[in-house]
């Protein structure tokens, strides 16, 4: 085993938990399998990881940022939207919120990034803000609460989707709360998406007496991208429509 460092294989044993294999280590030290061993046994470890990774992150499917028309948007600023790609902002604990009108892409640019987050060995949940909040108001207990809240306080990144689409009681507000709360003190970063100015939170959380706290702990230490556009979904369906008229009218032809 020429070159190869003694210590860097008994690390990676360790590392891998066969601690039979370091226990014999005196007889197998030379042997000529034992990097090819460590090597799949490696492999195979990452790709359970990475699956498992995929699996608890929610972020199911979605279209790739190649699709993404950035011609599209009034407004936008792409060099920021790269950015959050680097992922710099998770080693920082720097919250992200886009804003922005309803089928601009946000959702589209939140999923990307959760998957390329994972992909790069984060472990990240994605959810919408109703489901998030529904998930934990329906803990019947201050205890499974507490374990449901770890859920989406632990992981490296939290991505919450769709805030302001519906207006939510003073619980949920109280719920929001504690999740961003708990993730600006352990400086995790939330990655957000929202169709309503800040000054228009009181509507999404009428009554709710932290709104004002809540916004605050979210924007600090924190970069809010807008994007202006009309609802591509709907020039979509449009196109769509036109060229099915299109289609019909050269069958009658």
């Amino acid at each position: 085993m020429t070159d190869v460092n003694p210590d860097e294989l008994k690390s990676r044993l360790k590392a891998l938990g066969l601690f039979g294999l370091l226990a014999c280590w005196d007889h197998i030290a030379d042997k000529p399998w034992l990097q090819e061993v460590l090597a799949i046994e490696e492999r195979e470890r990452k790709k359970r990881s990475l699956e498992r990774r995929l699996r608890h992150s929610r972020v199911a499917s979605f279209k790739p940022m190649a699709d993404f028309d950035w011609a599209w948007p009034k407004k936008i600023d792409r060099e920021a939207i790269d950015e959050l790609f680097t992922l710099t902002f998770i080693k920082a604990g720097h919250n992200t919120v886009l804003v922005g009108p309803n089928g601009v892409g946000k959702t589209m640019i939140l999923k990307n990034v959760a998957h390329q987050a994972v992909v790069r060995g984060h472990n990240v949940r994605f959810a919408t803000a109703s489901d998030m909040l529904a998930d934990l108001a329906a803990q019947e207990s201050s205890a499974a609460l507490a374990r449901r809240l770890r859920r989406y306080t632990m992981p490296h990144l939290l991505c919450v989707d769709e805030v302001g689409y519906l207006s939510y009681d003073n619980r949920y507000a109280d719920l929001l709360f504690e999740v961003v709360t708990r993730r600006y003190d352990a400086q995790k970063p939330l990655l957000l998406s929202t169709n309503k100015a800040f000054s228009e939170w009181s509507e999404v959380f009428p009554h709710a007496a932290c709104v004002v706290t809540l916004v605050d702990r979210l924007i600090h230490r924190a970069e809010v991208i807008e994007i202006e556009a009309e609802s591509y979904r709907l020039k979509e369906a449009k196109e769509l429509s036109a060229a099915r008229s299109k289609q019909r009218r050269g069958k009658k032809q």
